[in-house]
């Protein structure tokens, strides 16, 4: 005969997972079958060995759950409001609707409790690594003996389906080869995915797999056996050495007489009738809904107390440490809050024309190189191009097992997950991560960028090498359609300087920004330095005049980047050989730009001056706004070419020449 807590326990595994398919069955939208499977494992983990207070989400030494299989996010609902994060039963009621804090998949900021946005599968498991790697750099900055003011886990929940992912396999390879002992990821191995059986597409040794990536492995045989699950966890948190995975084998539907096991059970209702006999099954009220017995709620509304203990006694150490390491106290409080710490912009340098050209990309490595020495929590690297990125701290060691003080992390070549590990990272806090790639790979870690711009991070993403320019390399690495792709995703700040100084505002703008990533497109070829003696505006709203002759311009230059430097050479040539003014305008930022003052806009845009001329290394796309029925674009609408950069770039037609030749026919 059972006792009485194995009985509770597993009442309460039975009204998880009847929430979930009530939630799914009022929405008519959704996807019972995982967590019916899951619940007794997310049981064990809530109950047994989380680490975080409900009351207080955002403590800093919480243990991190990512639910890498967002589409399960009716079970994470769950959890958060039978565990006391906030939610409401009438939340879960709400389930996928209009406006409410449950919606189809797990979202950063709507729900509390949920540490990021999931749902496009494996980015979840990136997410949980960046948290890893965060944990593991902030201990090895700021823990004491005797005073640890950072030591927790990061767990994450992921199924069959995000382990086909290759950001997933990228980020794993990372983490094994980074020995972060300190994630433990569950698989819920169901061999199920939404066309049927895993065996039609994958055939391979998973358990083989991953500890030829240097991950412990355990296995569970039955995703039912609550204490197996306990046991596999503790074994997971003592292999301090490596990542643990735990396979779970489980059952889709559990419980369903009809859908046990079954593709059908993925992501749609059960149905009324079905649900009934779940219920009878499982041995709880078949004609009710949303039903939690009082002692379930008791069982698992106990967390608030423990949460509370948690947090009093990471405070008591954290009341000595002050009085004990005040200045690195005041660095901790700075890192987590997300201030930037005094001066950390008094060494940005100021360049002159007279220092002659040198390239964006080059100018960015010199002013992130300024800030980091005075901004402790920039952290970051590149996917194998840091020589070429200009993205090495020479302030800082590098980020490796056993040496996680270093602020340099080598990604190696993996863009999709260096991208979603820098989400990770940020969302843990702490830490205000960059990662850098050519910007025609900028396309491998689009996902990572939307689901970051979604979430609204401040993420750098520098991205080198950004047009035709490129030359020789040829089209395969020439850029011509990702700058409209960038500013084609809602709330990404795009800014693409035209020299040194504008690369040094970037920064600037990137590091006080809040509330958006920020792409730093950079050239590789080296550009002049603009001279300033006509200029009017500012480059942090995005556009301002290099060359103005306000009210008495016969034409409009608007460019970005490389291009600006020839656009001012084409308005000499207008000026002096065919008498024609034409006003140059530096936009390197579309975003920034439309977030300006009106008055500003109508200031660099006169509405008058209705002649004017787009001139930009990439695709039309989009300038039409700018340069409007009167305007002409000069651009490339074709992949580029292999010849040295400057030919290449004379061949597209940006050359003084070929902007005078078209502003005549104007």
């Amino acid at each position: 005969m059972a006792d009485a807590n194995e009985t509770l326990d597993q009442l309460t595994v039975n009204t998880i997972r009847t929430l979930c398919m009530d939630a799914v069955q009022k929405a008519n939208s959704g996807h019972p079958g995982a967590p019916m499977g899951l619940a007794p494992a997310a049981y064990v983990l809530f109950k047994r060995f989380l680490k975080q207070n409900p009351a207080n989400p955002s403590w800093i030494d919480r243990d991190r759950f990512v639910l890498s299989g967002g589409h399960c996010s009716s079970l994470l609902y769950s959890m958060l409001y039978l565990f006391g994060h906030g939610l409401k039963l009438d939340d879960l009621k709400e389930f996928r609707q209009w406006g409410s804090k449950t919606p189809g998949h797990p979202e950063y900021g709507d729900t509390p409790g949920v540490e990021t946005t999931t749902g496009p599968l494996g980015q979840g498991i990136a997410n949980a690594v960046g948290m890893a790697i965060a944990e593991r750099h902030l201990a090895a900055r700021f823990n004491k003996e005797g005073r640890e003011l950072i030591n927790h886990h990061t767990y994450a929940m992921c199924g069959d389906g995000d382990l086909m992912e290759g950001v997933a396999m990228e980020a794993i390879s990372m983490a094994g080869h980074l020995g972060l002992g300190k994630l433990i990821l569950i698989w819920d191995d169901n061999s199920i995915t939404i066309e049927g059986k895993t065996d039609i597409s994958v055939t391979e040794n998973t358990k083989a797999k991953f500890e030829a990536m240097n991950w412990h492995v355990v296995e569970v045989a039955d995703g039912n056996d609550l204490a197996a699950i306990e046991k596999a966890i503790q074994a997971g948190k003592d292999a301090v050495g490596r990542p643990t995975l735990i396979k779970l084998t489980t059952h889709i539907a559990y419980g369903s007489p009809n859908k046990q096991d079954s593709s059908d059970a993925h992501g749609a209702p059960l149905g009324e009738d079905e649900i009934k006999l779940v219920k009878k099954f499982y041995g709880v009220p078949e004609d009710k809904t949303f039903y939690v017995p009082e002692e379930v709620l008791e069982n698992t509304r106990k967390a608030l107390a423990f949460g509370e203990g948690f947090e009093n006694d990471w405070q008591e150490i954290f009341n000595v440490y002050k009085g004990e390491y005040p200045e690195e106290a005041g660095l901790f409080v700075d890192a987590i809050s997300g201030f930037l710490t005094q001066g950390w912009d008094k060494e940005i340098p100021v360049f002159k024309p007279e220092d002659g050209p040198v390239a964006t990309r080059a100018a960015s490595g010199q002013v992130l190189n300024a800030i980091a020495k005075n901004l402790p929590v920039l952290m970051g690297g590149s996917a194998d191009l840091a020589p070429s990125n200009k993205t090495y701290l020479s302030c800082s060691d590098e980020f490796q097992k056993e040496a996680w003080g270093g602020r340099n992390i080598r990604f190696g070549v993996r863009e999709h997950a260096m991208g979603a590990i820098m989400t990770g990272m940020y969302l843990h806090s702490g830490i205000r991560p960059y990662g850098g790639t050519f910007l025609v790979f900028a396309d491998y870690m689009r996902g990572a960028i939307r689901v970051a711009t979604l979430m609204k991070l401040p993420l750098i993403y520098v991205f080198t090498h950004d047009s035709v320019a490129v030359g020789e390399d040829g089209p395969t690495h020439q850029p011509v359609e990702h700058l409209a792709s960038l500013r084609a995703i809602p709330g990404l700040n795009v800014i693409r300087p035209a020299d040194a100084n504008e690369t040094a505002m970037a920064w600037q703008k990137a590091l006080t920004t809040v509330d958006a990533p920020t792409a730093l497109i950079l050239s590789r070829q080296k550009l002049p330095t603009l001279d300033m003696s006509y200029r009017d505006g500012d480059a942090g709203y995005g556009a301002y005049t290099v060359k103005d002759y306000g009210l008495k311009a016969d034409m409009l230059l608007i460019a970005t980047g490389s291009e600006v430097h020839i656009c001012v050479e084409a308005a000499q040539i207008l000026e002096n050989e065919h008498n024609i003014k034409a006003s140059v305008v530096s936009m390197p930022s579309w975003e920034l730009f439309e977030n300006a003052p009106a008055p500003y806009k109508d200031r660099i845009l006169p509405p008058a001056l209705t002649k004017r001329m787009a001139v930009e290394a990439g695709i039309a796309m989009g300038w039409e706004k700018y340069v409007g029925s009167e305007g002409k674009i000069i651009s490339i609408d074709r992949f580029g070419a292999s010849a040295p950069g400057g030919t290449v770039l004379k061949e597209f037609g940006f050359s003084a020449e070929n902007i005078v030749k078209n502003v005549l026919e104007m």
